[in-house]
């Protein structure tokens, strides 16, 4: 029985495959440090706008809208970061299913 790591009849290269899943792996913690990073540079814009007085007279929908702005980039953030790992991790899964199923049909001898 031939046990082949690579079938000709494959569309795709497992080497490239694996280079994006590592890629989009690393990426996504870039994305998220990114909006970390500007998460931490709104936080402190804010300090020092209520520090300086600059909220002086505003109503209470003005300092809602202004702190929910503040934590809506970083929930964006965390989205992209999620969907990177997931599309990773769902490259390898379909590459293990494709591995998997070209085993089982290895495995019956229709002759």
């Amino acid at each position: 029985m031939d046990k082949r790591a690579n079938f000709l009849g494959t569309y795709f290269n497992k080497d490239i495959v694996f280079r994006i899943s590592a890629f989009a792996k690393i990426f996504s913690w870039v994305v998220v440090g990114i909006y970390g990073l500007e998460w931490l540079v709104q936080a402190l814009a804010m300090v020092l706008q209520i520090s300086r007085g600059f909220w002086v007279g505003m109503g209470v929908t003005d300092v809602l809208q202004n702190i929910f702005s503040l934590f809506e980039p970083p929930l964006r953030g965390v989205v992209y970061f999620v969907v990177l790992q997931g599309a990773a991790q769902a490259l390898l899964l379909f590459m293990d299913m494709e591995d998997n199923t070209r085993r089982a049909a290895r495995g019956f001898d229709l002759k």
